[in-house]
């Protein structure tokens, strides 16, 4: 997200109008994670907006509409895939991994839309696929027919870590509704394609140096050096300090400091 209001006055400027925040957060920031779009299509001027606001090397990372991830479950998705990537365009120059959401009931058996689904793609874009099947995160026939399969289609495998979140007691009603909502499943930090995403749930306090954190830095570190180029998404429940910690990682990986963000920081 960027358009997160609680931000304002600590990550963003207290000037910051409804609206704005895009143009604010991408001068503090690399990339984001779009969700919007997995729940409707935006209008044509407002990913217009959306490009005018940032920079040229700043990066949207958007989901597919659920109607083709969820729905349809990636069958007969064609007009839906074309709409999207039409109403897109504008962006497609500042266009991360796009990903591929799918439900947690999607298992072994849909490989073959998927297989069908990824060949269809177009490579202008870059693709990445998240899933939550149990079945894909114990190693063996399935995880690696699905993993040959990105690689093979050049489509990278969102990597989601809860480790963290899960080690703190649910307190909050943030925490409450994240751990009710949060897939717990093994850690699979596989690379099938050049652009692997990470998406990291820490707890609303978040730690600078954890097991966990530490474990991706390293990472990081290494696909950076082998010349990939990876995207890491911070979470916490409440989201207030997950850009905090995105901007730890990037210090911590790559030596290098994002802009301040200003003088009514939290952090």
């Amino acid at each position: 997200m960027w358009a997160h209001r609680p931000w304002v006055g600590n990550f963003l400027p207290r000037s910051t109008p409804s609206g704005g925040e895009l143009a604010e957060y991408a001068q503090r920031m690399t990339a984001v994670e779009g969700n919007t779009t997995f729940y409707a299509l935006p209008k044509p001027e407002t990913v217009r907006r959306w490009a005018d606001s940032v920079p040229d090397d700043f990066r949207f990372c958007f989901k597919v509409p659920r109607t083709i991830s969820h729905d349809k479950r990636l069958v007969a998705a064609e007009a839906d895939l074309a709409e999207f990537i039409g109403l897109t365009a504008p962006l497609h120059d500042n266009m991360g991994p796009i990903s591929i959401q799918l439900p947690a009931s999607f298992g072994p058996e849909g490989l073959g839309a998927l297989e069908s689904f990824a060949s269809a793609l177009p490579d202008s874009l870059e693709w990445a696929v998240e899933v939550r099947h149990p079945e894909f995160f114990v190693g063996g026939r399935h995880e690696g027919t699905l993993d040959d399969l990105l690689r093979t289609h050049g489509v990278n495998r969102v990597i989601f870590d809860t480790r963290r979140f899960f080690e703190g007691p649910a307190t909050t009603p943030e925490e409450v509704e994240a751990a009710q909502r949060k897939p717990r499943l093994p850690v699979r930090p596989t690379a099938t394609a050049g652009s692997p995403v990470v998406r990291f749930i820490d707890q609303n306090e978040p730690a600078r140096s954890s097991h966990q954190l530490d474990q991706w830095k390293s990472k990081l570190a290494s696909w950076l050096a082998d010349g990939l180029s990876p995207y890491f998404f911070a979470h916490t429940p409440d989201n207030l300090l997950a850009p905090q910690l995105a901007r730890w990682v990037y210090s911590d990986t790559t030596g290098d400091q994002l802009p301040e963000p200003g003088p009514n920081a939290l952090f």
